[in-house]
């Protein structure tokens, strides 16, 4: 345990994890499972933070296999300062206690999963939580908090595994890696995960009973099959093994030779982060919550869907759905108000505060999801009712909300229409039968492969009214109590911000004076734009991305689209310069290339030499959304540029107090195991207006059943 002659000993990632990294295109033959002792863990959680009471509180995993209920592991702490004149180094030593709340049987042995509660005073100063797991002391084995008047560094994440089938041979960088170098600069205090935390499709795979219910030919057969209970427990043995191997071990092996990866420095990075997460489909398995309602509602989709939601709830909650107190009455936690069509349990969205002036919300869009609902509307009326009594009882400036799947993204219309269309029907019913194109459909009902991904999304045909009633009344909220709101999304496996804001009214030439002035307004005071939310697209942290024609499709289909008479929706063209830094892109709103996200705020990035150094830039400053370089960081103007050639507009955002700074790390080179990134950063400001109603005239679809 750390003594005060050692305290501020540097932390070398590059120098004790760049050995790691050499493993990501391999793995271990067999599971990597010990058959004693510790199998996973620690997993470090923050559930919230009390700024009236000044406490932090979180939890931590561990996980051991053949051990007794009663030998939990021992974890004892100590506090002090992060740096050297911030605070007293007297430092303060602790345990945290241990709660045995899971046990399963498990390849003849027994697994027990320890919750430790995680409560800790908030000081005026950062504080660095050094631990030892029985008397094991690691490098990572610490975490930051900050001090009571400074908002959160936080990460977000998705995508954080591979398709069953990928080729993994070219990726031999770890954006893991790159994490854990950031972080050793930064101190990150949480990291969000926006779904797909872990990819479980291959439980049509190494599932015995999924499997000899996917090659079932029989239609009917196969929509009548019941989940036993010799089906549920192979359907448990397979999620408990996924999750040890992933979160334990970085272990991955998929349907080839060639897809295996082993991301040592995922489970460091969670023993380091604290995690807050939501969940998207892979975390069950490939599009559940988007085939039809008759192929969820059946025996063996459900069971699938509620054996995922166990081990989710487990793993990335550190609570069991036994447990009353932790399961539904945890402060963190804003249930939905009835069950899950096809889960049966409660929607579990997660606030908590994120700094003094910052707040988080990761809303649960999988648990009540049908083909034509995403999130119940008595969902979302306890949702803002939560929201308004948290910002009358302790304001915030600043709202980041977790959705999964982006909300401010091109439309897919013309492919909806055409995998929906009778005229499919033969090549369909011959790929079912495998004569021709195998692949052409899904191996659970026979519909077109890529219809799920299409159903996911917002504007999806059956979601486009839910996706602008949500988003005007996010618009109501914010524009009323004073509040920006940053909306982090992933799903989609590239690189993107999406940007809602104040319409500019057309026909200039003849405006009056006070539209001129008001559509000035719009570029130059954004600070002042109370329609203004940027949608930051994170993903994918692992799998693979799309080839560039896919980005190329996305930049055509991406115009000013009117959300209503009063808001713009466009992509922010912050893709300027490949991530060589050299060669200029065309397509400037989408960038095909694996990566990660961090916000965070001004007054840190102002405070802490490795950010100001990167960013270079200072209160008052505008800065055009796009490239981070070395020698400038991001461009600075005085003044708002016209339009380019394509009528994109990318007008300069200022550098404000209250601010926070949007980054997109983009893999720079995926064959390098130096694993660095490029940075694309846009500033955005605080809202410092406040409006009583916004107008949402000409907001189309909100008639539409």
């Amino acid at each position: 345990m750390s003594s005060t002659s050692d305290w501020f000993e540097p932390w070398d990632s590059q120098e004790l994890y760049q050995e790691t990294v050499k493993a990501s295109t391999s793995c271990a033959p067999s599971s990597p499972i010990e058959e004693q002792g510790i199998v996973c863990g620690p997993v470090l959680r923050l559930r919230y933070v009390d700024y009236k009471a000044d406490l932090y509180h979180g939890s931590i995993l561990i996980v051991t296999r053949n051990g007794s209920r009663d030998s939990a592991p021992e974890i004892k702490y100590v506090t002090g300062p992060s740096y050297p004149g911030t605070g007293d180094l007297a430092l303060n030593r602790g345990e945290f206690e241990p709660t045995m709340f899971y046990s399963e049987a498990f390849e003849d042995s027994q697994i027990h999963m320890f919750r430790y509660n995680v409560t800790l005073p908030l000081t005026e100063y950062e504080q660095t939580v050094k631990y030892t797991v029985n008397g094991s002391a690691e490098m990572h084995y610490r975490f930051f908090i900050p001090s009571r008047d400074t908002n959160f560094n936080v990460i977000s994440y998705s995508c954080n595994g591979f398709s069953v089938s990928t080729n993994t041979t070219t990726f031999k960088g770890s954006m893991w890696f790159d994490i854990m170098n950031k972080h050793s600069n930064v101190h990150y205090n949480v990291m969000l995960g926006g779904g797909d935390q872990i990819y479980s499709d291959g439980i049509s795979l190494f599932s015995d009973k999924v499997r000899q219910w996917v090659e079932t030919k029989d239609p009917l057969k196969k929509r009548n099959m019941v989940a036993d209970d010799a089906f549920k427990r192979d359907l448990n043995h397979f999620y408990m093994k996924e999750y040890l191997e992933w979160y334990g071990y970085g272990h991955w092996k998929g349907s080839t030779e060639n897809s295996k990866t082993t991301q040592t420095c995922f489970p460091i990075a969670l023993a380091t982060i604290p995690s807050v997460n939501i969940w998207d489909d892979h975390d069950t398995i490939d599009g559940w919550g988007s085939y039809s309602d008759s192929l969820m509602r059946t025996s063996v989709f459900s069971s699938i869907g509620k054996a995922s939601f166990k081990y989710y709830m487990l793993f990335q909650h550190h609570v069991s759905l036994e447990e009353k107190d932790a399961y539904l009455q945890d402060k963190m936690w804003l249930l939905g108000k009835e069950p899950g069509p096809f889960i049966g349990e409660p929607s579990h969205s997660v606030f908590t505060r994120v700094g003094p002036n910052m707040a988080m919300l990761g809303l649960d869009c999988r648990t009540e999801r049908s083909l034509k609902t995403i999130v119940l509307r008595s969902t979302y009326d306890a949702v803002f009712e939560r929201l308004v009594q948290e910002v009358k009882t302790q304001k915030f400036d600043h709202l980041l909300l977790m959705l999964g799947v982006p909300i401010a993204y091109p439309r897919m219309v013309m492919l909806e229409w055409l995998f929906t269309s009778r005229f499919l029907f033969p090549i369909k019913f011959l790929s079912r039968k495998g004569i021709i194109a195998p692949g052409f459909v899904n191996e659970f009902n026979g519909d077109v492969e890529l219809l799920d991904d299409l159903n996911d999304h917002w504007c999806a045909r059956h979601h486009k009214r839910e996706r602008n009633w949500l988003l005007a009344r996010l618009q109501d909220f914010g524009a009323k109590y004073g509040v920006r709101i940053t909306i982090l999304s992933g799903d989609v496996h590239l690189a993107s911000m999406g940007r809602f804001r104040s319409r500019q009214h057309r026909h200039r030439q003849v405006a009056s004076t006070e539209t001129q002035k008001a559509n000035a307004r719009v570029d130059e005071q954004p600070e002042n734009d109370e329609r203004l939310m940027v949608n930051v697209i994170s993903s994918a942290v692992t799998n693979a991305p799309p080839p560039p024609a896919v980005a190329k499709v996305l930049q055509k289909k991406t115009p000013i689209h009117r959300f209503d008479h009063e808001t713009d929706e466009d992509a922010v063209p912050i893709f300027n310069f490949e991530t060589n830094g050299q060669t200029p892109r065309q397509g400037t709103c989408f960038l095909p290339q694996r990566n990660w996200s961090d916000i965070v705020p001004i007054e840190n990035v102002l405070n802490n030499e490795y950010m100001k150094n990167f960013y270079r830039l200072k209160l008052g400053d505008r800065l055009v959304p796009g490239m981070v370089t070395r020698e400038y960081g991001l461009e600075s103007v005085d003044e708002v540029k016209p339009n380019d050639s394509k009528g994109y507009r990318n007008p300069p955002y200022p550098v404000t107090e209250r601010g926070v700074m949007a980054t997109l790390h983009v893999e720079t080179e995926s064959t390098n195991i130096n694993s660095k990134t490029t940075a694309y950063s846009m500033p955005i400001p605080e809202l410092r207006i406040t409006k009583d109603k916004l107008s949402h005239a000409g907001l189309k679809h909100l008639g539409e059943k």
